[in-house]
């Protein structure tokens, strides 16, 4: 298959890979500035310009929700490119939290109380006058995710919005939606002309920096997940949305972050229309066979069954200073080389910001200089592993990452799918995550 990759973060190199191990003749085109300009540099095949190789891909894949999804959907109107990816018109219920919301109440799901703001003083006055917890999310392509915020209080809700406000951080919508107490569990699923696609991906996130869920808010550091055939979750929120999604034409994945109250009840906090990161780096251990022939199966309508079902995998994040913060040149981050790798734990390591470059080895007791893989920024790698159990997931991702060297302070959280010990007691006799072993 020629495969034509539309990524405009740099997120897919990983799968970029595997898809070439597999066969396919892969291009990747990536936004080309100083974040993304190295990664992948040496490994796979980069193009300068997506659109010069469109009508050559038999299969178009979008990992996030890219700036060029007007292009893109003319490409499937006039042409029939085969495309994984959102739509306009479904990236806009991850975009516009607003939209994504309602687009639940309408298939009759229901949802937190939320208001949609613009101005920091409305929502400021807002939260004075109702005098209680509210989680504050940004709306739009927002890349800051120290913009989302889960009060303790009204007081120190009100307090950051006066922050965010003196700092002019956000300068688009945000919501103010009513805080939920209870367990978060997400569940998403591969959603094409022919439905949803065989199974459920169950998942729990660590977004926190730190050990404990302490520090900083990142992207994710860390997922736990699984894909099974049955889900009660998936029952209650994405399953009664096929029609919706159907409407708006997406094919790809789809997944839906909620909070189960104490009674059982899901309240659905935000989608995301675009593969995740990490987990969709995770979710390729769980793939048995090719890693892009069920996608072109996905497109087309046709079944397909390409996963290990009901092995819990674990994916954390590795990563270098000064992340999440970024703040440091391109320069100070590029070149550093990876050490460790062979060829029993390369199948559980997945690049994300690599380079192919050059480094000091040890071959035969001396000391050579020779091509290896190197940093091309702070966001290092993931590692995953899989178990018939929670902690033997960990336990296998944890013995891949000791192995890895990397002479620059590298980091990740120790305790990812620790949470899960307390938090499936919880919502597993209400029917959620059954089976699921801590």
């Amino acid at each position: 298959m020629r495969i034509l990759i539309v990524d405009r973060g740099a997120y897919a190199l990983d799968w970029a890979l595997r898809c070439v191990a597999d066969g396919h003749k892969v291009k990747w085109f990536r936004k080309n500035d100083e974040r993304t300009w190295n990664i992948g540099r040496g490994m796979v095949d980069i193009v300068d310009d997506w659109r010069d190789w469109a009508r050559w891909a038999d299969l178009i894949f979008l990992p996030d929700n890219t700036l060029y999804l007007y292009e893109v959907d003319n490409w499937r109107r006039t042409f029939g490119t085969p495309v994984i990816g959102p739509t306009l018109a479904s990236a806009a219920l991850e975009l516009d939290r607003d939209a994504g919301m309602k687009l639940l109440k309408r298939h009759g799901v229901a949802v937190p109380p939320f208001r949609t703001f613009t101005r920091y003083d409305d929502a400021i006055a807002f939260v004075k006058r109702e005098g209680r917890r509210f989680v504050s999310k940004p709306c739009g392509d927002e890349p800051d995710k120290s913009l989302s915020y889960v009060s303790k209080s009204a007081a120190d809700m009100v307090y950051m919005l006066e922050r965010w406000k003196k700092a002019q951080r956000h300068k688009g919508a945000f919501i103010m939606q009513e805080f939920v107490g209870g367990t978060e569990m997400a569940v998403g699923g591969w959603f094409g002309p022919g439905g949803f696609q065989d199974g459920w991906c169950e998942n729990w996130e660590f977004k926190k920096l730190m050990p404990g869920d302490l520090g900083v808010a990142t992207g994710e550091q860390g997922t736990v997940l699984r894909q099974v055939d049955s889900s009660l979750l998936a029952d209650k929120v994405l399953a009664p949305l096929e029609e919706g999604l159907h409407r708006l034409g997406h094919t790809g994945y789809v997944d839906v972050n909620c909070i189960i109250d104490d009674e059982g009840t899901p309240w659905p906090l935000e989608w995301t229309m675009r593969p995740g990161w990490p987990l969709f780096n995770i979710q390729q251990a769980l793939i048995e066979g090719d890693h892009a022939e069920w996608l072109g199966a996905l497109a087309d309508g046709s079944a397909s069954k390409p996963w290990l079902k009901n092995k819990p995998a674990v994916g954390v994040v590795l990563s270098i200073p000064d992340y999440p913060y970024s703040k440091f040149t391109r320069k100070s981050v590029t070149g550093i080389p990876i050490y460790g790798l062979t060829s029993r734990n390369l199948p559980h390591i997945h690049p994300c910001e690599i380079m192919l470059g050059e480094a000091p080895m040890d071959v035969d007791g001396k000391v050579v200089h020779g091509p290896c893989w190197v940093t091309a920024g702070d966001y290092v790698l993931v590692a995953s592993g899989v178990g018939d159990s929670v902690t033997s997931a960990r336990n296998k991702v944890y013995r891949t990452l000791k192995q890895i060297e990397i002479p620059n302070s590298p980091m990740y959280r120790t305790d990812i799918g620790n949470r899960l010990s307390k938090q499936l007691p919880l919502i597993q006799p209400q029917g959620y995550a059954e089976g699921l072993t801590f």
